[in-house]
């Protein structure tokens, strides 16, 4: 009867889906338990396997976001050198700007002559009054007001031996000598038998007329207006 008993247990352990630990009547494992063991294990070792795989990969996706981080970190960095360069270059062009208004200003200082509340423009080429005086106007300037001695005798060191236009002139009434800006003159520093107005037309007057004796101030003379001769433009500085 026991083997009958035995044979249905076996048949119904085939027949299903789990698995039943039988004994033996001597207390041995039967092939059934020992199979659902080893899956035990396997499964057991899966689970292992599975749980170092979600630590691997937590470990991986710490690492990322700590890369991430330092990526972020790089960026900013990087963000804020860019920026240091921006502003650089922001105030070395400046700086250049700076130094060409500087050069502009030396180069400017070097053509214009500076004595006491004006500064003087001494030309190099030679042309007539009427263009000397808008040339001047251009300038910002008037031709050469002379209002002392001090600034005469400047003025003559500067020329040296050359000839040049002062804003004077008697063009409106013969005899009558005002300054462009429509000032009466007043003081005077006319060579010796000037003005002369040679042969009626000479209406303009220089400095620095050659004939006259270099070491006295009285330098002037009439000259034609259309005569070519160098000329000198003055701007007064405010605030001085």
């Amino acid at each position: 009867m026991s083997q009958d008993v035995y044979a249905n247990v076996n048949r119904a352990a085939k027949r299903g889906d789990t698995c039943i630990y039988l004994h033996s009547p001597l207390g041995g494992d039967t092939a059934g338990s020992r199979s659902c063991r080893l899956a035990a294990v396997f499964l057991g070792m899966l689970c292992v396997l599975l749980l170092t795989a979600i630590i691997l990969l937590w470990f991986k996706f710490d690492n990322l976001n700590t890369e991430i981080d330092q990526l972020q970190t790089s960026y900013t960095n990087l963000a804020a050198e860019r920026d240091q360069l921006q502003t650089s270059y922001t105030n070395l062009t400046a700086e250049r700007d700076q130094l060409q208004t500087s050069k502009s200003n030396l180069t400017t200082q070097q053509v214009w002559r500076y004595f006491r509340s004006s500064i003087y423009y001494i030309s190099t080429e030679e042309r007539s009054w009427y263009y000397s005086k808008t040339d001047c106007g251009v300038r910002g300037a008037d031709l050469l007001i002379i209002n002392s001695r001090e600034e005469q005798e400047f003025i003559n060191k500067e020329l040296g031996s050359t000839e040049a236009w002062i804003g004077l002139t008697d063009a409106v009434t013969e005899g009558v000598w005002k300054w462009v800006d429509g000032s009466t003159l007043t003081t005077e520093f006319w060579a010796q038998n000037e003005p002369n107005n040679h042969e009626g037309n000479e209406d303009c007057a220089i400095t620095n007329f050659r004939r006259a004796t270099f070491n006295n101030a009285s330098t002037w003379a009439d000259y034609p207006c259309g005569h070519h001769v160098s000329w000198i433009c003055e701007k007064r500085l405010t605030g001085l």
